[in-house]
């Protein structure tokens, strides 16, 4: 392992997640979290750098939001069901207002409800309220900052006015806080402008209890309302008790600096989580360090600026600064920043870094969620690996053609064009991922001309061919490899990468779709379907015709194969065997499988291992596809 005394001094000066210091042609192999394991094990030399969860700094973009941070892990945080959370609300960014003339106020007698004194009191009387209402309501209006499993709400009056003014009639009532919900719920609350919907947890119409203790129902809460009609009643003290993790929660990194544009590799994650919870990870990658537009109005109409009155772009920094009525808004920088990716198969546990092409910056994000109070996610490290300098500054593929026959041999040219620049490595092969074991691979060209090429890899998920180096020299000519496959399902994408094989342990620099030929009409690494078949079932075969069991060598074992079309996913497979009076002898098969060519085998015994006597069978193979289960059989002669 090459030493990381520079990096460590980067890491020192700045204090977080930039890094700029690369050696040439090094292998990288970055880790949030898991500072408590050993170094990874990787073949060749790279360097390692080790970052903590706890180091977030909003400066560079990070966040951390109702997260139990610790250097082996990060998970929700956990509610105790003996703290009153009520006194913390406004800690935590939250809010506690009444309603009264003016509107929802954050008055200062609310704070009686939380001040733990029993002899001290908020009053219901309503003398802060307008002479317009009829008949008057007094409401309270909790609001967490978050989704929270609130479980009790217990609220008490003075001992010394607990039979006098206890609360006869009340309501409460609590939302998620989700918008696209809004107007749809059973409770609503209007009050000077302002609209509040809530679901109805209690409706009381005859309390003679001073202090009630009451168990709200197992599902998040952001925002809990209590309502009663104007009158003669108090409230000491109204807590509120959460049982289980928070609801929601995030961790945000900073933007992590790789010092020069890099070729990414993989990323990979170890975590868990329980039924119920769902950990949503993403990453995004881009150019500079902010992956964010800031907005400044010029108070010229409607005109916005991204720049400061002094001419400067604006910054987070300089955006922070603004007047509250100079803040135009914030939005995504789409031309130096990629998207944030769709949440990736977080139980999957791995992944590739996601890129148009090489770059210098990378941002990752989880998402916590849960549904039940005691359900929840967690991560113990996310770790990921680049190489620098990159393969190539970009490399654009595109297949052709774009859309086949399913189930049909054809003849498919990649089509790629690299683009190198100054210091970029080059390649020597390239790696193309296919739905099963090609055909055949038939010919490569370079600009035009048919060259020389060997087949370094070969399996039922990729291919790699070594081709005639491709560098600075060679930058702008068309790669061309012509090769012959099956496509079972809509939208199989042939992914690819490019890598030199004098440096096998350096990432292999992933390709992008777009457009490597102005003479092809594809730009597209993914293909469709002319016609998509309804039945899953596409194919079946079985060898020999004649299927002879008898331990000579010849035709014991019956091979079966078959090709599933059109899958969204994993589904149960099952292969059975019957007689011809439709008594099932034995089940073949029980499996899940997804759009492929799949195979089977039988050696001629039933559940119990023993051989069936000679004559004609059915061999039913059953599918359980999205909508129905499809079903296709054929005969199987067995004989001695």
């Amino acid at each position: 392992m090459r030493g990381n005394l520079l990096r460590l001094l980067a890491v020192a000066l700045v204090g977080s997640f930039c890094y700029g210091l690369a050696a040439v042609e090094a292998l990288t192999v970055y880790r949030i979290g898991g500072e408590d394991l050993p170094p990874p094990e990787v073949e060749g030399d790279f360097e390692f750098v080790q970052l903590s969860w706890a180091d977030v700094d909003e400066k560079q973009l990070g966040g951390i939001d109702l997260l139990e941070v610790a250097t082996h892990s990060i998970e929700p945080q956990r509610l105790d069901p003996a703290v009153n959370l009520t006194p913390l609300i406004r800690e935590r960014g939250g809010g506690i207002r009444s309603n009264n003339s003016y509107g929802w106020q954050s008055e200062a007698l609310l704070d009686f409800l939380m001040d733990g004194d029993l002899t001290t009191a908020y009053l219901g009387s309503g003398r802060s309220q307008s002479a317009d209402c009829s008949p008057c309501k007094k409401g309270i209006w909790f609001e967490l900052n978050g989704l929270f499993p609130i479980r009790r709400i217990k609220i008490s009056t003075t001992e010394r006015f607990a039979h006098q003014r206890f609360i006869e009639v009340f309501e409460i009532g609590t939302n998620d806080g989700d918008s696209r919900k809004k107007g749809t719920r059973e409770g609503q609350y209007h009050w000077r402008g302002a609209f509040l919907d809530y679901d109805v947890v209690f409706s009381v119409a005859n309390n003679l209890e001073p202090f009630l203790d009451l168990e709200l129902p197992d599902r998040p809460i952001a925002e809990i309302l209590f309502k009663a009609p104007v009158g003669n009643w108090e409230i000491a003290e109204f807590e509120i008790f959460g049982d289980g993790f928070a609801s929601q929660a995030s961790y945000v990194s900073n933007v992590i600096d790789l010092g020069m544009a890099s070729s990414l590799g993989e990323l990979t994650w170890s975590g868990s989580r329980d039924q119920g919870a769902t950990v949503n990870l993403s990453m995004r990658s881009g150019d500079d360090t902010d992956p964010n537009f800031y907005w400044r109005f010029t108070f010229r109409g409607d005109e916005r600026s991204r720049f400061a009155t002094s001419g400067e772009p604006l910054t987070l920094d300089r955006y922070n600064r603004l007047e509250a009525g100079e803040k135009a808004g914030i939005s995504p920088d789409n031309e130096s920043w990629e998207f944030w990716t769709p949440p990736l198969d977080f139980d999957r546990g791995h992944s590739e870094l996601v890129g148009l092409r090489p770059r210098r910056y990378l941002q990752f994000k989880a998402d916590f969620l849960s549904e039940r109070a005691l359900a929840a996610g967690r991560m113990e490290y996310l770790q990921f690996n680049v190489s620098q300098p990159p393969v190539a500054s970009q490399v654009l593929a595109e297949i052709v053609p774009h859309q086949v026959e399913v189930g049909e041999v054809v003849q498919f040219v990649y089509k790629i064009l690299p683009n190198l620049e100054q210091n970029d490595l080059g390649f020597d092969s390239i790696e193309i991922d296919t739905p099963i074991e090609v055909t055949s691979i038939d010919a490569v060209y370079i600009g035009g001309e048919e060259q020389d090429f060997t087949i370094a890899e070969r399996d039922a998920k990729s291919f790699v061919v070594r081709v005639p180096r491709i560098d600075l020299n060679r930058t702008g000519e068309l790669v061309e490899v012509e090769f012959q496959a099956e496509v079972f399902q809509v939208g199989t994408v042939f992914s690819g990468r490019v890598f030199d094989s004098q440096l096998p342990h350096e990432v292999r620099q992933r390709i992008t779709a777009g457009n490597a030929d102005d003479l092809a009409e594809s730009n597209t690494l993914s293909v469709g379907l002319s016609t998509v078949a309804n039945p899953a079932v596409k194919a079946l075969w079985l060898s020999p015709p004649l299927f002879t069991p008898n331990g000579d060598g010849v035709n014991d074992v019956l091979q079966i194969e078959y090709d599933l079309v059109n899958l969204s996913g994993a589904v149960p497979v099952t292969i059975d065997l019957y007689n011809l009076a439709g008594v099932k002898r034995c089940e073949v098969a029980h499996s899940t499988a997804a759009s492929g060519r799949f195979s089977a085998t039988w050696e001629g015994v039933d559940d119990a291992g023993n051989l069936l006597p000679p004559g004609l069978y059915l061999l039913r193979l059953e599918v359980d596809s999205d909508k129905t289960k499809d079903v296709e059989v054929a005969v199987v002669r067995l004989v001695y």
